[in-house]
């Protein structure tokens, strides 16, 4: 792979293709454009194109899954050795240490977050009310927590939170296409919680919203079977 990304050319696409990534015009969860479309928006040729994002995807950025497309998973790259070690770890205690990212970024975000990033929060959080966030494609939500958490996390100006949720989230994926971990909450259930994180955050109040982010965290994935969670 370094042969092939040794060229002007080929480190050029891989740079566009993750500056696109991490300045969040292609959201988390969202799908990113086809190969076609990648080759005629970046002028490369499909070799290129495969190169940049598996280059992107063995570091956790993007994950391609076969007839569904590619998705972006994280704006940092993911340390697989890390990520291997909490693969090996019960799915329970994966949710636990989901849950104490997740609330402390919101106490952190309420703290620490600029104008910029609270807008970034309203805009992903209407987005989603209005289904107004497949700019690059179609947004896949009900997997994992998606751009807003992602948000949240990085609101919270600590880049060690958002590197160890990305390799935590990226553990959970697993989890959840084996069936062990499924949504708990409606789609209207999460949306009031954001909500709430969201006014909690807008209003500076780390209590709030870091006892939002834990009764969301709660609900929002949980151990079981997906029959479990249709019936609860």
């Amino acid at each position: 792979m370094q042969g092939s990304l040794g060229s002007a050319r080929a480190r050029r696409t891989l740079a566009m293709l993750r500056r696109r990534i991490t300045s969040g015009e292609w959201p988390i969860n969202s799908r990113i454009p086809t190969e076609a479309e990648l080759m005629e928006l970046l002028g490369v040729g499909k070799t290129t194109v495969r190169e940049a994002v598996r280059s992107l995807a063995s570091v956790g950025m993007l994950e391609t899954l076969p007839g569904r497309g590619t998705f972006v998973r994280s704006r940092t790259p993911v340390n697989a050795l890390l990520g291997d070690v909490l693969a090996e770890q019960g799915v329970d205690d994966l949710l636990v240490l989901r849950r104490a990212l997740e609330v402390e970024a919101a106490q952190r975000a309420a703290v620490h977050r600029t104008d910029e990033q609270l807008a970034a929060l309203q805009a992903s959080h209407e987005g989603d009310l209005h289904k107004e966030l497949d700019r690059p494609g179609q947004v896949e939500r009900g997997r994992t927590p998606g751009q807003f958490h992602f948000l949240i996390l990085e609101a919270s100006q600590s880049a060690l939170l958002v590197s160890l949720y990305a390799v935590v989230m990226a553990a959970l994926r697993k989890a959840i296409a084996s069936g062990s971990v499924v949504d708990g909450a409606s789609e209207e259930l999460r949306r009031a919680d954001h909500q709430t994180l969201l006014e909690a955050i807008a209003d500076r109040d780390p209590l709030r919203a870091g006892t939002a982010m834990a009764e969301h965290a709660d609900r929002d994935l949980v151990a079981g079977t997906r029959a479990d969670a249709a019936t609860s």
